[in-house]
C-alpha cells in the first residue's frame, strides 16, 4: 500500500491548481487549517531556489471528531497534508497522504473505517482535478 496518491494535470497554472484543489476538498468536507509555502519558505531560511510546493493541511471535522473519540492521541497525524507541487513541463501535481497507510502505525482497529471513509473522500476531491 502506497502512502500517498497523486494526480498530474497540465491545464492549469500554479496559482489555478492551488485554488482548484481547496475547491475540490471543500466539495468533500474538507477545509484547509494550514497553508505552507515551501519554495518561500527555503528561499528565505536556507536562500535556495525551489520550484511552486504549497502543502495544505486538509481537515473534515466530523471524521476528525469520530476519529478523536476512538483515539485521543490522533490528534498527533492531523490534519491530513496535501500538495500541490509544480514539476517539469509545466505541469502540477497534487497528491495526499493515504489515511490507511498512517493509521497503520496506530494499533486500533476502530479508526479503520475512519480512515476508509477519509481515504475515499480525499481521493475524490483529486480524481475531480
Amino acid at each position: 500500500m502506497g502512502y500517498y496518491f497523486n494526480k498530474t494535470i497540465t491545464d492549469t497554472t500554479f496559482k489555478e491548481a492551488v485554488e482548484k484543489t481547496t475547491q475540490a476538498l471543500k466539495k468533500e468536507g474538507f477545509g484547509i487549517l494550514t497553508e505552507i509555502d515551501i519554495k518561500t519558505t527555503l528561499k528565505k531560511k536556507l536562500e535556495v531556489n525551489f520550484p511552486n510546493y504549497i502543502i495544505l493541511g486538509a481537515c473534515n471535522p466530523p471524521f476528525a471528531h469520530k476519529a478523536l473519540q476512538v483515539e485521543d492521541k490522533i490528534g498527533t497525524m492531523l490534519p491530513c497534508n496535501v500538495i500541490v507541487r509544480e514539476i517539469a513541463n509545466s505541469s502540477v501535481e497534487i497528491a495526499a497522504v493515504n489515511p490507511i497507510a498512517s493509521m497503520m502505525a496506530i494499533k486500533n482497529e476502530a479508526l479503520t473505517g475512519i480512515a476508509e471513509e477519509v481515504r475515499d473522500k480525499l481521493k475524490k476531491a483529486i480524481n475531480s482535478l
